[in-house]
């Protein structure tokens, strides 16, 4: 309840702070967009969209701590703060790395486990996340003029506009074809990447975060489905998903229905999209806190999931990430001789 009391109160927010929120020459505002689509709106403010950045007047309405030492007033927008992390950007637009006088200080608090950890200690650190957190991104100025704020925005955070594009003409005429509708993968791919979209990067052993579609690049699916095949881009990733995976895996899905596996409640994405990506923190060894979209299991115990270097994942899930989260007292040779009966009644 506490929650959806907080969701609500952000919506308010959104409505009323038109200086906030106001949109310039072409672009109208989400709010606009809800006037016609208020299903799309209502599914749009539960996702993580919105959450990628958000002015202190929204984002301190929700159950956020900030740093030791300060308040909401130090305070001019938060990144993230949705399911696995939040950051603080202060008066001056930098993030906020250190305490007040320059003393060491976690400022980065991670949602799951309750705790504040380090986010680059004392470095000054100027926000330049665009345009993957924002709407309507420009590399040039500085957002309300603070000047650790690289960039110019339409809007804090994803906002209907971001995919759309500019809503003015739309709104107008009312005519669908006048809203850009994009549902390829390279649509999603303009945010959901890291690096140069033929690697995936990784970090101590695990893939990092919002980097989807080097994953799906480097995939089976890669040129078969797009994104929104499987997920409905209004929709937190949870819930969103559309279709199951049987319903194009039909065989495999027939062949592991009466298996063991599948009667003690293990699903086809506990093991094709294992959490092999880290965001905030690892719950153990072998386990991030994002699930990956490689899908591709090698049954060899002697495959490598990251390069020698282990700064790139290979594209493959090998079987210690795959199978001993679960089997956590068993060793990968073990794995290797059982994964022949996964996909099999008997």
């Amino acid at each position: 309840m506490r929650r959806i009391t907080v969701l609500f109160a952000s919506m308010v927010v959104l409505v009323m702070c038109g200086a906030v929120f106001a949109q310039a020459g072409d672009y109208v505002g989400s709010e606009r967009c809800a006037d016609c689509h208020m299903d799309k709106f209502n599914d749009w403010k539960t996702s993580g969209h919105p959450y990628k950045l958000r002015p202190v007047e929204v984002a301190k309405l929700d159950a956020l701590p900030v740093p030791d030492g300060y308040t909401w007033d130090d305070i001019s927008y938060v990144i993230g703060g949705y399911r696995w992390k939040a950051r603080f950007i202060d008066k001056q637009g930098y993030i906020i790395t250190a305490g007040k006088k320059g003393e060491p200080l976690a400022t980065q608090w991670n949602i799951k486990s309750d705790t504040w950890v380090n986010y680059h200690p004392g470095e000054k650190k100027p926000y330049k996340c665009g345009p993957c957190h924002m709407t309507a991104y420009s590399p040039e100025g500085n957002q309300d003029g603070l000047e650790g704020l690289i960039g110019t925005w339409q809007a804090p955070g994803i906002h209907c506009e971001e995919c759309h594009g500019p809503g003015d003409k739309h709104v107008k005429s009312e005519d669908a074809s006048d809203i850009k509708i994009d549902k390829t993968a390279a649509g999603c791919g303009k945010c959901h990447i890291r690096g140069v979209k033929e690697k995936i990067p990784a970090k101590k052993g695990f893939i990092r975060h919002h980097e989807q579609y080097n994953e799906y690049l480097a995939s089976p699916h890669a040129g078969k489905l797009q994104c929104t095949d499987c997920h409905d881009p209004h929709k937190p990733a949870r819930s969103g998903v559309k279709v199951a995976c049987v319903s194009c895996h039909k065989d495999q899905g027939e062949a592991y229905g009466g298996s063991l596996m599948a009667r003690s409640g293990v699903t086809c994405v506990d093991c094709h999209m294992p959490r092999a990506s880290k965001s905030a923190e690892k719950l153990s060894p072998r386990e991030g806190d994002v699930r990956t979209h490689n899908w591709r299991i090698s049954t060899d115990p002697k495959a490598s999931m990251f390069t020698e270097d282990g700064k790139y994942a290979t594209g493959i899930l090998t079987l210690d990430v795959v199978c001993l989260n679960c089997h956590g007292g068993r060793d990968i040779e073990w794995a290797a001789s059982k994964v022949g009966m996964v996909h099999k009644t008997k």
